[in-house]
C-alpha cells in the first residue's frame, strides 16, 4: 500500500511539474516567431491617425493608441473595431502612454510639459507639471517622454527630452525624489526615452542616445546596465519573462532576457508589414499579441505568433 501511495505522489509531482513547465518558460527558452497582421485595424472614414508613438492594453486586451492628431487617444477592441477616442484639445505633443493596475491611462505630453492621469474615458483624475511651463523643479519637467506606476501608486517619470532625469512622486502626486544627469556614466543620461518597472520595483531606463538600457532600484541606486540591442526607444516586459524593446534607429524589435541578453528580433526600415519606419512604442496584450508603433509610418502594427 505504501509503494502505491509513493508511486502515486510520484505521479502527481512529475504531472504537476510538466504542467508549470507548460504554463511558465524557461529563462532563455526560444522566443516565438511572430508575423504581421495587416489591415487589421478598422480605422472611421473620418478619422486620421497623426504621428503615433504610444501604445497599451488594457485588461480586456483593448488597443490605446496615443497619436498626434485630432483625438489624440484613440480605442480599439482586440478585433480592431472602433470603440471611442477622446483628448481633443487635452494633448499639444502626444508622446507616452501607460495604463496601470487600476486600467488609469496616464499620458506624457512633450510641448504642455506635463504627464496626465485619466480615467478609460479620459476624465482627468491628475497633473504634474505646469501646462507650457518648463523646468526641472520638483512641479515642473522639460518635455517629459514616459511614466510608470507601481502596483502601489507610486509613478517615476522619465523627464526626458529637456532634463536628464527620472523624478518619483507618490500616488497622490507629492514629490519624492530625482537621480539623473547629463553624461555618459552610471545613473547619467543622453534622453530618458522609456521607463519601466519589473515585479521586484526595479526600474528600467532606456537611456535612448546612450545605446543602453540602465537599471536601478526604487530609490535610484544604479544596478547595472545593458547594451548590444541598438538605441532603445521603447520598453515592455512582457509577462514578467522576457523584455520587449523597439530599436528606433535600427528599425528592429529586440527581445531580452531578463539579464538583458539579446534572445532574438525582427524587421527592418520600410514601409511594408513587418518593416518600420521610427519603431516607437511597443507592448504585448494577454494573449501575446505584439503591437508596435511608428512615428514617421504613422501608423500600429500587429504581430502574432507564427
Amino acid at each position: 500500500m505504501l509503494k502505491k501511495l509513493t508511486l502515486f505522489a510520484l505521479c502527481v509531482a512529475v504531472l504537476c511539474a510538466a504542467t508549470f513547465a507548460a504554463r511558465s518558460p524557461r529563462q532563455g527558452e526560444k522566443v516565438p516567431e511572430y508575423k504581421p497582421v495587416p489591415g487589421w485595424l478598422q480605422v472611421p472614414k473620418d478619422f486620421e491617425f497623426g504621428l503615433v508613438t504610444g501604445v497599451a492594453t488594457d485588461k480586456d486586451d483593448n488597443l490605446y493608441i496615443f497619436h498626434r492628431g485630432e483625438q489624440p487617444v484613440a480605442i480599439f477592441n482586440k478585433d480592431g473595431k472602433f470603440l471611442r477616442s477622446w483628448g481633443e484639445d487635452e494633448v499639444e505633443t502626444a508622446h507616452g502612454l501607460r495604463i496601470d493596475h487600476e486600467g488609469n491611462v496616464w499620458t506624457t505630453d512633450l510641448d504642455r510639459h506635463q504627464v496626465i492621469k485619466h480615467d478609460p474615458n479620459g476624465k482627468i483624475l491628475l497633473k504634474l507639471g505646469k501646462a507650457y511651463k518648463e523646468g526641472n523643479t520638483p512641479d515642473q519637467f522639460d518635455c517629459p517622454a514616459d511614466v510608470a506606476i507601481a502596483p502601489n501608486g507610486d509613478i517615476y517619470v522619465a523627464d526626458g527630452y529637456g532634463n536628464s532625469r527620472v523624478v518619483k512622486f507618490n500616488k497622490e502626486g507629492k514629490y519624492l525624489k530625482e537621480w539623473g544627469k547629463p553624461g555618459k556614466g552610471p545613473g547619467e543620461f543622453d534622453l530618458v526615452h522609456a521607463i519601466a518597472l519589473d515585479a521586484k520595483g526595479r526600474v528600467y531606463v532606456a537611456d535612448r542616445e546612450n545605446d543602453r538600457i540602465q537599471i536601478f532600484d526604487g530609490d535610484g541606486k544604479f544596478l547595472e546596465q545593458w547594451r548590444g540591442f541598438g538605441s532603445p526607444y521603447g520598453l515592455f516586459l512582457q509577462n514578467g519573462q522576457r523584455w520587449l524593446v523597439t530599436d528606433g534607429k535600427g528599425e528592429q524589435v529586440c527581445f531580452l532576457d531578463l539579464q538583458g541578453k539579446v534572445l532574438s528580433r525582427f524587421g527592418q526600415k520600410g514601409k511594408g508589414p513587418g518593416q518600420f519606419l521610427l519603431a516607437h512604442g511597443i507592448c504585448a496584450d494577454s494573449r501575446g499579441v505584439l503591437y508596435v508603433t511608428e512615428a514617421e509610418g504613422d501608423r500600429v502594427q500587429k504581430f502574432v505568433v507564427k
